[in-house]
């Protein structure tokens, strides 16, 4: 695995790249950067050309202007990708990620080769009840003007099933725990205003839902919502997994993203 930088409209976009093969890059969630792929960059790196980035205001990558929404950000990935030289890569995304990854088709919309959103949503505004929003966001923003360690493990249950391996919190909050707070405002605020519902039943690529059975913080009811308003999805469910999945059942994650692109590759 190797890690990486590049400037791109001012920013310091840093990722990690592994592998060769076929392009697939990697949007991590809230709270995260790009360490959370870890299972995926080693696990797949021997059928594809992996990056993962770290999103501006995440991990080594530069904090984007507080006014930024989700358009900002699929516009900068979009740029990102020709920097490093990317082209009509799959795109992975995990919940934050997912919906940057609906960002990213609604305005460049032939960038991808496929879609594979994991725990996505529409954005919040899109796929969760106003109040679940409301609640969200203040419980964030109170969170945020503390030290991290006072608060980040109250996150934990959300994230992951009761039977999650152990040590797999103590790595997710050690994570967490390195946030930009200025940064994550930031994507809180592009997460909360985003309603990606119209773009669904635009989008014409392969795409992939994949959720965790026991997902606490994007819900079945989400992915049932998504499966049946993108016109070209296939819903795989991970049983007993919470929502990040692809650190708690990474095999079967894996096997599930390998499966799908092993079939798009098949049908030409």
């Amino acid at each position: 695995m190797r890690e990486e930088s590049v400037q791109v409209r001012g920013l310091r976009i840093a990722f990690a790249s592994a592998g060769n093969g076929p392009s697939l890059v990697l949007l991590h969630g809230g709270w995260s950067d790009s360490r959370i792929w870890r299972r995926q960059l080693v696990g797949l790196g021997e059928d594809f050309g992996i990056r993962a980035w770290d999103a501006p205001g995440c991990g080594r990558s530069s904090d984007p202007p507080e006014d930024w929404r989700m358009a900002d950000y699929a516009d900068c990935l979009a740029a990102w990708m020709e920097a490093v030289g990317i082209e009509r890569p799959h795109i992975l995304g995990l919940s934050w990620g997912g919906t940057l990854a609906l960002a990213l088709y609604r305005r460049h919309p032939e960038v991808p080769a496929s879609l594979l959103l994991a725990g996505a949503y529409a954005g919040w505004a899109g796929s969760l009840p106003p109040e679940v929003v409301s609640e969200r966001v203040q419980r964030a923003r109170s969170e945020l003007e503390r030290p991290p360690e006072e608060w980040v493990a109250g996150y934990i249950p959300g994230f992951f099933s009761e039977a999650a391996a152990p040590g797999l919190a103590a790595e997710f909050e050690a994570i967490m725990s390195e946030l930009h707070p200025d940064g994550t405002r930031t994507m809180l605020n592009a997460m909360a205003e985003a309603d990606l519902r119209d773009v669904l039943p635009r989008i014409r690529v392969p795409t992939l839902l994949i959720y965790g059975e026991l997902d606490q913080r994007s819900p079945l009811s989400v992915a049932e919502e998504l499966h049946a308003r993108i016109p070209t999805s296939e819903l795989v469910i991970l049983p007993g997994v919470g929502h990040v999945a692809c650190a708690e059942a990474p095999e079967a994650f894996n096997d599930a993203v390998r499966a799908f692109l092993g079939r798009i590759d098949l049908l030409g």
